[in-house]
């Protein structure tokens, strides 16, 4: 009898020690799946980063491309300029040249007109001479004409010439006078020809000056051009260059990306694999628990089972007196709260809930320190309140802090709540990973406790804690 109580004592502690084994499995699977769930995070952050670069990296590749052919048109354009250029030199110096020329003749006519006043002044003095003459010439026929007078008929032939001296020195005295009236009006002329030849004799200097300067200038844009040359080539030279580089750039992008997918499904398998053994150990876990060994879960069984029947109680003495209805109760017309971040729901449900649930939870969850929280979580992972510290009003703009300490009219699920919710029994005695948002997990130990109100499945009651 005492080697069957002794061999029976052993069983007992051998279920307990497998079933604490099977629970450090549980909870070192789930250390290990939330650590390859951060990774996996990660990678996929980074894939959609990398996604993203890539994207950039095809316009930077496109743009390239542009560019490249851009520094090709350049380089083309450039070549164009400079012959156009060296042709519009040769064109232009040539023009420049006949330029000068006209200048240098019009520059010229300034000595031919000086010369031709000095011509005009010339016959000036001859036509004056002549007009003495002339004059002279009227005098000798008038003194002709006296002394053919006086010797009467012996002399009337003398007076004949002398009046025809008299006659042609009037001519010439006329003719000096028109020649004197034409010089003079030449003259005019010609110093009014002389005063504009001198203007754009000035004029022409100056253009002389601006000349030069256009041949200064066009040698200056010549050799601009030369160096737009120089740089085309240059700018063509670094654009291939970089064009090649930006490949070379583009296809390691490409095989890390192909590297990085390949990880994560790698990761994903080996997660999937960690779930599979996770599972397999919460099995495990749970089957001892329910095989009627103490162990350090027994006390945390009870008292969720102990919590889930007076809650039971209360809501179904609510239910009974009419303070609370089955369609509020099961209401799932989850209304999102305005402006929750993560986003909180409301129904029928949570004003009682609050009222007369949270005060219940936060007894319960002071009965001992390793229990982290007590809660209700219906079918859809929805917690309509939660225990006072975890159901803070949220605060804008800091989401993480919401994640962790605003968890009441939330929504989460996880492999183990929903086996729990899916599966028939009076209690189920998990390990998972609880989500603390952002990547961040915490592992816990969870009794879950069906509650059911007019046999009709609501949900769970949760204890969690940490041992």
């Amino acid at each position: 009898m005492g080697h069957s109580l002794g061999a029976h004592l052993e069983k007992q502690e051998l279920l307990a020690e497998l079933g604490e084994q099977s629970a450090e499995i549980s909870l070192q699977c789930s250390e290990a799946a939330g650590f390859l769930a951060q990774i996996d995070q990660r990678i996929q952050s980074d894939a959609a980063h990398l996604a993203r670069l890539q994207s950039k990296m095809e316009a930077l590749s496109a743009n390239q491309a542009e560019s490249g052919v851009a520094a090709l048109e350049l380089r083309v354009t450039a070549q164009k300029a400079e012959r156009i250029i060296a042709e519009g030199n040769d064109a232009a110096a040539l023009s420049l040249d006949e330029v000068a020329g006209l200048i240098a003749h019009v520059t010229g006519l300034e000595v031919h007109l000086r010369n031709f006043l000095a011509v005009i002044e010339a016959v000036g003095g001859i036509s004056e001479e002549l007009g003495a003459i002339a004059h002279q010439t009227r005098m000798l026929g008038v003194n002709a004409a006296i002394e053919a007078a006086r010797g009467g008929e012996a002399t009337q032939g003398f007076a004949v010439v002398a009046d025809e001296i008299r006659r042609l020195a009037a001519q010439a005295g006329e003719s000096a006078r028109s020649v004197r009236e034409k010089l003079d009006q030449l003259d005019s002329n010609a110093r009014g020809l002389m005063s504009g030849v001198e203007a754009n004799i000035v004029r022409g200097r100056e253009a002389g000056i601006h000349i030069d300067d256009m041949r200064t200038m066009m040698t200056e844009v010549s050799s601009l051009v030369t160096q737009f040359q120089q740089r085309s080539h240059a700018i063509a030279g670094c654009t291939e260059e970089a064009g090649e580089d930006v490949e070379s750039l583009r296809a390691g992008l490409d095989e890390f990306s192909r590297s990085a997918c390949e990880s994560a499904v790698q990761v994903n398998h080996a997660l999937g694999r960690l779930d599979e053994l996770e599972s397999t150990a919460n099995t495990m876990l749970n089957r001892v628990a329910h095989g009627g060994v103490r162990t350090r879960n027994s006390k945390y069984i009870a008292m969720a089972e102990e919590g889930a029947e007076e809650v039971a109680a209360l809501i179904g003495d609510a239910l009974d007196s009419g303070h609370l209805t089955a369609e509020a109760l099961f209401d799932t017309r989850y209304r999102k709260v305005p402006g929750s971040d993560p986003i909180q729901y409301l129904t029928d449900f949570v004003d009682f809930a609050d009222l007369r649930l949270r005060a219940l939870l936060d007894r319960r969850t002071a009965l001992d320190p390793a229990v982290v929280g007590c809660c209700l979580v219906d079918m859809n992972g929805f917690l309509p309140t939660h225990i006072s510290a975890r159901s803070q009003p949220q605060r804008q703009g800091d989401r993480l802090w919401n994640l962790e300490n605003a968890r009441n009219r939330q929504i989460f699920m996880d492999g183990q709540t929903r086996r729990a919710l899916d599966s028939d029994g009076d209690f189920f005695l998990f390990t998972y990973r609880q989500d603390l948002g952002e990547g961040r997990y915490r592992a816990l130990r969870s009794v879950f406790v069906p509650l059911e109100f007019g046999g009709r499945r609501w949900g769970l009651y949760e204890v969690g804690y940490l041992i």
